[in-house]
């Protein structure tokens, strides 16, 4: 359902509308009430998300959407917006492009969506983003990682921004991968590395990030190999790296694969660590086989070591979802109110219209706000100034940070 109707009938009558419209959409009125004192006689206005809310992914999307979520709830209760209640509608793109893209096309649909929270994957994000670009819609990512979604194809030597609508709150595996591989071989002593990936946009390309600074750093790719994101058995790749003798492996890919694959390689006697980047960054990865020593990078400062994400975490325990917040919580809960400051600018005391849509693109362009991830702003292509990231190791069946900082190049 795509537009607030104006009923002026029995409260029976309007109590039977609102039922129905519950049975057809995934939309969600914020559950806080958005503090009755708020005037909402302008109506709804629509926070779109979208990530994998089932499937092997979904512990890291419905982390996603809850702390979208809690920012739309907040905004109301605040009444961030004048004349207007928000709500949050979010789709489930099962981490797959085409689902995503169905899902971007229905909310780029309704002229009530404001903009988008989303997606999780890189492979997703280039589905979406042009789609959600045509209607001048903007999207802001807590997650992707690929360049290419904001500098081009050609990020490495002509950098372009393809979608002047897409940003994002995490920072770039052109970051993230050459600062896992200094960790790796210069904090760690591996020398002789096997680079494994899952053909995907993020693990493919993160994996080359990494592989490239770690050759650049005097370190041997002990062999370079794929596998499919769906694969369970891994006899074949361990195999053949076995001959390499690896003193370490590093995965481009999340944590269904990774899991077992470290699982795998100390099964095969292989006791070497396996290290990949924020796509293994949940407790399910060691519930999977994932062991104790594994390494993994994650995008942004540990939350909880945060004194700016502090009310970020009480307000999500407060809040009693049933899923933590996962690796990208507090990304996204930055990422929803950047969009939701740029629309309380936008709208002021007047109304959003398609022609608002310009004025949001640049008020979220010229975000300068303290979030829960620090402060928060955008360069020239869209992308986070924020290049922190940290380093991971799995104690006790979890992930622990080690140590936080930036990629400085060599």
């Amino acid at each position: 359902m795509s537009r607030t109707r104006k009923v002026a009938t029995t409260a029976a009558l309007l109590a039977g509308v609102l039922a129905l419209s519950a049975c057809s959409t995934n939309r969600e009125e914020a559950s806080s009430g958005g503090g009755g004192s708020c005037d909402t006689s302008k109506g709804t206005l629509v926070v779109g998300f979208v990530a994998p809310l089932s499937g092997s992914l979904s512990a890291l999307g419905l982390g996603m959407k809850n702390s979208t979520d809690l920012a739309v709830n907040q905004a109301n209760q605040a009444c961030k917006v004048p004349g207007y209640r928000l709500a949050l509608q979010a789709e489930d793109d099962q981490a797959t492009a085409q689902i995503a893209g169905q899902a971007a096309t229905k909310l780029a649909s309704d002229p009530n969506v404001v903009g988008v929270i989303g997606t999780l994957n890189s492979s997703t994000a280039q589905t979406v983003a042009p789609i959600l670009a045509q209607k001048k819609i903007v999207e802001i990512s807590p997650a992707n990682t690929n360049p290419a979604l904001t500098q081009g194809d050609n990020y490495a030597t002509a950098p372009a921004r393809p979608n002047a609508t897409y940003f994002r709150t995490a920072t770039t595996d052109a970051i993230q991968g050459p600062f896992a591989a200094q960790f790796l071989v210069q904090k760690q002593g591996k020398k002789n590395i096997a680079v494994i990936d899952d053909g995907k946009t993020y693990g493919a390309g993160l994996a080359d990030q990494f592989a490239a600074e770690a050759q650049k750093l005097g370190a041997t790719i002990a062999a370079r190999l794929k596998v499919g994101e769906k694969d369970t058995d891994f006899s074949g790749v361990i195999t053949q790296i076995r001959g390499a003798n690896p003193d370490a492996v590093y995965y481009g890919g999340e944590y269904p694969v990774a899991g077992p694959l470290s699982k795998q390689l100390a099964d095969a006697g292989l006791n070497i660590p396996l290290m990949g980047g924020d796509g293994i960054v949940d407790s399910t990865y060691a519930q999977l086989g994932g062991r104790e020593g594994d390494f993994a990078t994650n995008v942004g400062a540990p939350p909880e070591q945060q004194p700016s994400a502090k009310a970020f975490i009480d307000a999500y325990a407060a809040a009693g979802y049933s899923e933590p917040y996962s690796a990208y919580g507090a990304l996204t809960y930055d990422a929803a109110n950047v969009l939701i400051d740029g629309l309380s600018k936008t709208v002021g005391n007047g109304t959003f219209s398609d022609a608002s849509r310009d004025g949001l693109i640049s008020a979220v362009q010229a975000t300068n706000l303290q979030g829960a991830t620090g402060a928060i702003s955008f360069d020239q292509f869209g992308d986070t100034t924020n290049k922190v990231l940290t380093v991971y190791t799995v104690q006790g069946g979890k992930f622990t940070p080690l140590e936080t900082g930036t990629y400085a190049a060599s």
